[in-house]
């Protein structure tokens, strides 16, 4: 088993990723009612970067963009999410290290191209069974919104988490460290 130790993030922004960002960690609009980060920035590992960036072309090809809600994820943060609302079917338990603390994991939408969200069913972070990858309790248009979501991050190498159709993460998160705030020199917290 291949193990990651190197901890290289690189900065995703909409200049250099065409992605839009909006990071809701850094916003009082996420279920803790607060903003968690201090300092609104998306990093990823080097390896989940290109990935990123490949899922970008593929929605750009079809005249989509990805709209980011979040990436790495200071343990420290994971651990802010976690006593706020310790449900392990929406968050990692910060003891194991959730694949947004290690880098390799990312939080996105599709926006068509004047920027409105694609319907997918439920708002981000929804923590109801109404946000599992294959619910048919939502509407025929949400299901197909996923379902493309689900395509385009799959061609480009990314791992879905069933409970979450937002979430997606390299296949071997786990090989990755878990990485703290100040992994990155300017925190984030």
């Amino acid at each position: 088993m291949d193990t990651h130790t190197d901890c290289q993030l690189v900065e995703v922004t909409p200049q250099t990723h065409g992605v839009l960002l909006y990071l809701a960690y850094a916003t009082p609009d996420n279920f803790t009612g607060q903003p968690v980060y201090r300092r609104a920035a998306c990093y990823l590992h080097a390896d989940a970067e290109k990935r990123l960036r490949r899922a970008a072309e593929l929605a750009a090809a079809l005249g989509y963009r990805l709209k980011v809600f979040d990436g790495f994820r200071p343990s420290e943060a994971q651990w802010v999410l976690w006593n706020h609302t310790p449900d392990p079917d929406f968050l990692a338990d910060p003891r194991r290290g959730s694949p947004h603390s290690r880098g390799v994991a990312v939080d996105l939408t599709l926006v068509d191209e004047s920027g409105r969200p694609l319907d997918m069913g439920t708002a981000f972070d929804a923590f109801t069974p109404l946000s599992h990858h294959g619910d048919t309790e939502i509407s025929p248009e949400a299901q197909r919104n996923r379902f493309l979501l689900l395509g385009l991050m799959s061609a480009a190498g990314w791992a879905f988490y069933g409970n979450e159709w937002w979430h997606y993460q390299l296949p071997d998160s786990r090989n990755y460290p878990v990485l703290s705030d100040e992994s990155l020199g300017l925190g984030m917290m």
